[in-house]
């Protein structure tokens, strides 16, 4: 099985070393090499169909017909002519010229594509030829080949998401953090019909909305119809590239007729199943007589200056998506967090989009789920087919202190706090089995995540000789908690019991270690060999058990999140009945929401949770803080190296 992430990270890293060694931006950089895993891409997906091609093809004369572009035509796949082939660029001679053979390559793609006729880069001859080999080398990857598990999309999405961290200076215009996308996907649940992204940068919506659609069983092309509007032709260029990756359709219109605020370029007012989008926020200097004249403005126009301006754009966007939805469709979309109180002509817009019934669901973001920017936001939600009962209500749910911190500067949901949040929607709409197969998805997911544990504790507690034997115990409380389970209740206590395992685990490596130390180097080698045979030197073979138990105790924290998770939902939410829970979510009527003055701010009306008690946190926290510490206290020592070294040069 391939480790993904570990992939994606030796993969950006070897290519943004070259990056730094070639003096070329990341603005100048990221095309090219988003154009390269392209070609990669198209070579995989082409020895695919090939492979299927073939295995029913006819043989005349003892051999078999060779395939034709008219093939692959009818397999929905592009043809590589022989010239466009990743092998054939690997294998050219040392004397060619590599860029313009690239450059060829992908002129080639274009001619048997329509999709992406004029979009790929030809801007190869700007490298070296050595950085551009050791380029098509990195990305020649054998793990790259798997085309059923959509690694490349995966490795397409990770460099577009860290090119978007180097070079975005707005809220990460072209890419928007995958995990309000998927939240958007997830709520809005797109299944059927037009799909509409009227600002979709390079396509994460769509992508987004095909894996949704897919891990039912179902293709998203012959199911979903995308379409998408971008002004910035750079990002448009990215979304088309990002679709021809995921192998999607998409009718992509860019430039200044892509403009939204001016144009609907589609002709789909009215029409859309599913509007999803991260419009630019809080813009200003937009022609109100233009925007007037465009319609798609069903609660009238914003606050308009004396330059007859619409000084900030929100809710111009807040009712385009309205607008665009047919009589069932819904809308989930980002927006400024100032957006859900603002006053004046907004509000008055705000109280007319409440009283239509059709606002589902509001939810606040913390700060730092962008790149670049540190900003909150809101997630809204329209339905237009709600179930009668819950017409006259909104869900408001706040999960401004919920979410896991990925570094300093960005935080984002995993992917079982998403579906924890997702599945507060299902019970406010009475999906309640939605709900129980969360569960069993929690159950399913603990039992494999014990199995791979279990081997591993029988490997370490091996591996540490007789002090591993101490873990016995401990490991077979594990075994019994998970086997006598009924319900994911009963599987809870495993958390507290894999707490204690890492307290016993590094009690006994400690143990371990310091009787290993403690031997002569030729009886500490002896007993490494009585463990190991392959074991040299103790120290080696010391270092080698560490990283051992360091794995296996990732392994466990692993673990420990998921159980951690199904604790938290379940706690709140039991079996599947919802409930209003401070701090966190409520369902409020129409007539609270205009005791409010038509706020639709989620902090308004849930109230303010109690403070828990999470000594996890503080350790991780701690932890944290310790790491950093040490890394100031060596960058202190190496600085007063060097003031030293200037001193000594000076005399003094």
């Amino acid at each position: 099985m391939i480790n993904i992430r570990k992939l994606e990270s030796e993969l950006w890293e070897s290519a943004d070393l070259l990056r730094q060694g070639s003096k070329l931006s990341s603005q100048e950089y990221s095309m090219p090499v988003l154009g390269l895993i392209f070609l990669r891409y198209a070579y995989s997906r082409f020895k695919y169909v090939e492979a299927e091609i073939l295995k029913d093809r006819p043989v005349r004369n003892g051999r078999v017909l060779p395939v034709e572009a008219s093939d692959f035509k009818q397999k929905s796949a592009i043809f590589l002519p022989e010239k466009a082939r990743y092998d054939y660029l690997l294998n050219l001679p040392d004397d060619s010229n590599c860029g313009e053979a690239v450059n060829k390559a992908m002129e080639l793609i274009e001619s048997e594509s329509t999709q992406l006729k004029g979009i790929l880069p030809k801007t190869y001859t700007m490298f070296r030829d050595d950085l551009l080999k050791e380029l098509l080398r990195i990305f020649n990857n054998s793990a790259l080949n798997e085309i059923d598990d959509d690694v490349l999309g995966r490795i397409y999405e990770y460099f577009l998401n860290k090119f978007a961290a180097s070079i975005a200076s707005d809220d990460g215009v072209f890419f928007t953090p995958k995990s309000l996308v998927k939240m958007i996907v997830n709520i809005i649940e797109p299944t059927h019909g037009t799909v509409f992204d009227p600002a979709c940068g390079s396509g994460g919506m769509f992508v987004s909305s095909s894996d949704f659609i897919s891990a039912e069983g179902i293709n998203a092309n012959s199911a979903l119809t995308f379409y998408g509007q971008e002004k910035v032709e750079f990002n448009a260029k990215l979304c088309i590239m990002n679709m021809a990756v995921h192998g999607l359709n998409a009718k992509i219109i860019s430039g200044d007729e892509a403009n939204s605020f001016y144009y609907d370029a589609h002709n789909l007012v009215g029409s859309c199943d599913y509007v999803m989008a991260n419009p630019p926020f809080n813009v200003d200097k937009v022609k109100a007589e233009s925007t007037q004249n465009a319609g798609r403005l069903s609660f009238g126009l914003p606050g308009v200056n004396a330059k007859k301006e619409v000084s900030n754009a929100n809710y111009l966007w807040i009712s385009y998506f309205y607008d665009y939805l047919n009589d069932t469709g819904r809308a989930g979309f980002v927006m400024a967090a100032s957006a859900t109180d603002s006053g004046n002509k907004d509000r008055e817009i705000r109280k007319q989009l409440i009283k239509t019934g059709h606002v589902d669901c509001m939810m606040s973001v913390a700060n730092n789920f962008f790149y670049k920017v540190s900003l909150p936001c809101s997630l809204w939600f329209y339905d237009k087919g709600k179930k009668e009962e819950i017409k006259d209500n909104v869900l408001f749910i706040d999960a401004r202190n919920y979410y896991t911190v990925v570094d300093r500067t960005l935080n984002e949901w995993s992917e079982w706090q998403m579906k924890n949040l997702n599945a507060i929607v299902w019970l406010y709409r009475g999906e309640i089995e939605k709900y129980e197969k969360l569960l069993n998805d929690y159950r399913f997911q603990i039992n494999i995540e014990y199995k791979e544990l279990d081997a591993e504790f029988e490997s370490v507690s091996v591996l540490l000789n007789g002090y591993g034997k101490k873990l016995a115990p401990l490991r077979e409380e594990v075994g019994n908690t998970v086997e006598n389970a009924e319900n994911i209740h009963q599987l809870l206590p495993l958390n507290d019991i894999l707490k204690r395992y890492i307290t016993e685990l590094n009690a006994a490596l400690k143990a371990f270690v310091e009787y290993g130390d403690g031997l002569e180097k030729a009886e500490a080698k002896g007993f490494a060999k009585s463990i190991d045979e392959k074991a040299t030197t103790w120290d080696r073979f010391k270092k080698s058990v560490f990283a051992r138990v360091e794995d296996v105790v990732s392994q466990i924290k692993t673990c420990r999140t998921v159980i951690k998770e199904a604790k938290w939902l379940t706690g709140k939410f039991g079996d599947g009945a919802y409930t209003n829970v401070l701090g966190l979510c409520k369902v409020a009527t129409i007539a609270e929401i205009e005791e409010k003055n038509w706020s639709l701010t989620p902090g308004a009306y849930v109230g303010v949770a109690p403070v828990e008690e999470n000594d996890e946190n503080f350790e991780e926290r701690m932890t944290e803080i310790h790491k950093k510490l040490l890394a100031l206290q060596a960058d202190s020592n190496q600085l007063m190296d060097t003031i030293s070294a200037n001193f000594e040069e000076l005399g003094i």
